[in-house]
């Protein structure tokens, strides 16, 4: 009998034999839940505040909302002013039926229940002050930042302890960017002081809730790799090749799953022949899953859906053939 969806990710995710190396995101059924939906946007490319008070927009092409700061609208305007300026949002009144419903309908033998976490600490922090303003604030004021953070990782806290015992989720995908696809955003001693003692204390309650790690970020994070196993993060979602990720699989040794590995930007252009794509997937496939806890992906998802679903096929195809080919020892 073939193994379930959920049961192979299981096996990579673990070490063992699976039937086929894939995304581990493809057995996963998300929630929309009631934080998710009070933090959303319309997706119509107009201005819209998100449940923090940020301005937001989601353009109808766009894979998410960004964040449009102004020095008109930021909410913090200055961070040693911040409990004056920011009101967290609350978690009374929100209607979990819906989410709840979906939830029990999901065949756990068969999927994942995941819980989406938006907008992590540092995101968070931007989306509240502008992206130059939090960067100085960083740097200038990093008490005051750190007592912001805190908030925002009491709120993140709370949140995923009320997911928990409402949907009972296997899985959360929390996100939080702390890169671009040059480098981290912040020094990496900056980023070791102010978010990842923070962090540490989200992954407890993630895990002491039950549930599997998930990290999104797809960008740079290889100077922080070691941190993010030290963090307790079970999977890398979103990691993209300009990561070395053969050195980084070297250096955590097998403690740090990782999903990703596929070249997306090379390859989501209109006239992107099908050969190219296939190629991307078994360079993929054949460069990071030989380490082991290796699901072969994009990092995120492609916008041309002929390139999507080129991709999703080859990996497929490619990814059944290459786990009969290569036994785990």
């Amino acid at each position: 009998m073939e193994m379930t969806p959920r049961e192979n990710m299981m096996a990579i995710l673990e070490g063992r034999q699976p039937e086929w190396y894939g995304d581990f995101q493809s057995a996963v059924e998300i929630m929309m839940d009631p934080i998710w939906k009070s933090d959303s946007v319309p997706r119509d490319g107009l201005e819209h505040k998100d449940s923090w008070g940020t301005v937001c927009v989601f353009p109808p092409d766009a894979p998410g909302k960004h964040p449009h700061v102004t020095p008109d609208n930021a909410v913090v305007t200055d961070i040693t002013k911040w409990r004056e300026q920011l009101t967290i949002p609350s978690l009374d009144g929100l209607d979990w039926s819906e989410a709840e419903a979906r939830a029990a309908q999901v065949d756990r033998g068969e999927r994942f229940v995941e819980y989406f976490s938006a907008q992590g600490l540092f995101e968070r922090s931007h989306f509240l002050m502008g992206m130059e303003e939090a960067f100085c604030a960083y740097l200038e004021e990093p008490e005051a930042m750190f007592e912001m953070l805190t908030a925002i990782a009491d709120y993140k806290k709370r949140a995923i302890k009320e997911a928990a015992r409402r949907l009972k989720p296997d899985v959360i995908f929390f996100q939080d960017d702390w890169g671009s696809k040059q480098n981290l955003f912040l020094p990496p001693d900056t980023w070791r002081e102010m978010i990842k003692p923070l962090q540490t204390e989200i992954a407890q309650v993630i895990h002491e809730c039950g549930m599997i790690y998930v990290h999104h970020a797809d960008c740079i994070c290889e100077p922080i790799a070691e941190d993010m196993v030290d963090i307790g993060i079970d999977i890398w979602q979103g990691v993209i090749p300009q990561n070395d990720i053969v050195a980084i699989q070297e250096k955590t040794g097998g403690r740090l799953a990782m999903i990703g590995g596929i070249d997306g930007p090379a390859i989501d252009n209109p006239d992107t022949p099908e050969e190219a794509i296939v190629a991307e997937v078994r360079r993929c496939v054949d460069t990071y899953c030989p380490a082991g806890r290796f699901f072969p992906g994009a990092p995120a998802p492609l916008l041309r859906t002929r390139n999507s679903e080129l991709l999703n096929a080859e990996l497929d195809r490619y990814g059944r053939q290459w786990a009969q080919e290569h036994p785990v020892a």
